[in-house]
């Protein structure tokens, strides 16, 4: 079958090309303004990513066309797609219908962490010999890939979103997930531009609670007040909370440092030695420890993979170092997760200065909405860089303005980098936050920092 993917460098559609790749299907796709790693991951694989949206994609017909959440009506090739009666469907209903079925689904919910507790969990079962299927929002360094098939009957993680499925269908996509195990990680205001308030984001979790069989699990965040309220409206899988408190069965403890912490589980205690940082990847590793668990993964099984856990691409990934100055890459576009990463990376000891690079590009972000939670979200900074992107409705000098650090305000990548390279001091640690590919910063400002040095930068394994 050949299936034509509309938005295929999305972090999701990028991985969906390659289970329908893996599975036998011809795929081709289309999107605008690529980036890596979904780009290079595509091509490696020897799917072509496309060039833009154009209808002649469409010619000769495909047999079926999956069309991501991104594109509306308007867009030359949906309108073509419906104009030529070409049989079209969503990607999450796309891997329900051929992927999930007969598949023992483990599903990460959560407003943050998702990415890396479904790449903790993908691990974790991978070295417990369960060899699983998944599908992750960004390419996990220890798997090498966002997205495979795994066995039919197997286990499968996926990355369980709670943002809208298509033009065509405005359910969240993880009710579409048929999950077995669902991992509530956290949960609080987001996507600004299709939820109204954070309780219709509850219902929507709820929603998920509502799939998970009788014999599931549903492992839940224990100091989250809006998991509380969803799971008030009704659960009928048994619970497993994770947290610091009495009452949860899966309790954190902190270790000898930031590098050990101690896990207490209905089967006993381990302690946990690790290369990550911050307490949000702690709680991230509680819970992906619990979901496993539920699969028949012991404690040994789960914190000796742990040692050997990476973070996934563009979550806290150094991409490269001069002179001792660290160029770090991070997801983060929500005040909360900005928070916790430079939180994560503060608590890391160093010689030299944390400086935060933010552009915020984010749908919910352009809206202005989470505005006044920016300026505290960077506490843990000793100095931000605010870019003020072209599309952003409000100015980001306000929040400079604000902000508890010396902040600074650019209009360009080139007075950015410019900037940077002037400041950077051997020590320092610069981490660049977007979720777009942020006009190819970090590898531009690497390369400034080899000529303003005199060295090559050295790039993370």
């Amino acid at each position: 079958m050949h299936i034509h993917i509309l938005g295929i460098c999305g972090t999701f559609m990028g991985s969906l090309a390659l289970l329908a790749r893996e599975l036998g299907h011809r795929v081709t796709g289309s999107d605008k303004g690529v980036y890596p790693p979904m780009s290079t991951q595509l091509a490696a694989h020897g799917i072509d990513a496309g060039h833009g949206f154009d209808a002649a994609n469409l010619t000769p017909a495909p047999d079926l066309v999956i069309i991501g959440n991104a594109l509306s009506r308007g867009n030359v090739e949906v309108e073509a797609v419906l104009n030529q009666r070409i049989p079209y469907t969503s990607g999450p209903q796309w891997l329900a219908d051929n992927v999930l079925q007969k598949r023992r689904v483990l599903a990460v919910a959560g407003t943050h962490g998702k990415t890396t507790t479904a790449s903790m969990l993908a691990w974790i079962l991978e070295q417990a010999g369960l060899a699983p299927g998944f599908l992750i929002g960004g390419i996990p360094r220890n798997l090498g890939i966002s997205a495979r098939a795994g066995s039919d009957d197997g286990v499968f993680v996926i990355e369980a979103d709670e943002y809208d499925t298509a033009f065509f269908d405005k359910r969240s996509k993880f009710v579409h997930y048929l999950p077995d195990v669902a991992v509530l990680n956290n949960l609080e205001f987001d996507h600004a531009d299709i939820f109204s308030d954070l309780a219709a984001i509850e219902r929507q979790f709820h929603h998920l609670v509502r799939l998970v069989p009788g014999n599931g699990q549903l492992v839940v965040a224990d100091n989250e007040d809006a998991l509380s309220r969803v799971l008030e409206m009704g659960a009928w899988s048994p619970v497993a909370r994770f947290g610091r408190t009495t009452q949860a069965q899966w309790r954190l403890a902190d270790g000898a440092d930031d590098r050990h912490f101690v896990v207490s589980a209905p089967e006993g205690e381990v302690v946990v030695q690790w290369g990550m940082s911050g307490e949000h990847n702690r709680r991230n590793a509680l819970a992906a420890m619990a979901a496993a668990s539920a699969v028949g993964v012991t404690l040994e099984q789960s914190s000796g993979a742990l040692a050997t856990f990476a973070s996934p691409r563009r979550r806290q990934e150094v991409r490269g170092s001069v002179n001792d100055i660290q160029v770090i890459d991070d997801f983060a576009h929500h005040p909360t997760a900005i928070a916790m990463t430079l939180e994560g990376l503060r608590a890391v000891p160093s010689s030299g200065r944390l400086i935060a690079v933010i552009e915020p590009r984010s749908n919910t972000m352009k809206l202005g909405t989470m505005k006044a939670r920016l300026p505290e979200s960077v506490a843990s900074a000793d100095e931000v860089y605010w870019y003020q992107p072209a599309m952003l409705g409000w100015s980001v000098a306000e929040v400079a303005e604000t902000c508890p650090v010396p902040a600074h305000v650019m209009t360009t990548t080139d007075q950015l980098i410019e900037a940077l390279v002037d400041q950077a001091r051997s020590g320092d640690r610069i981490v660049i936050m977007s979720n777009g590919g942020f006009d190819n910063v970090h590898e531009r400002l690497l390369k400034a920092l080899e000529q303003h040095h005199g060295q090559t930068a050295h790039a993370e394994a």
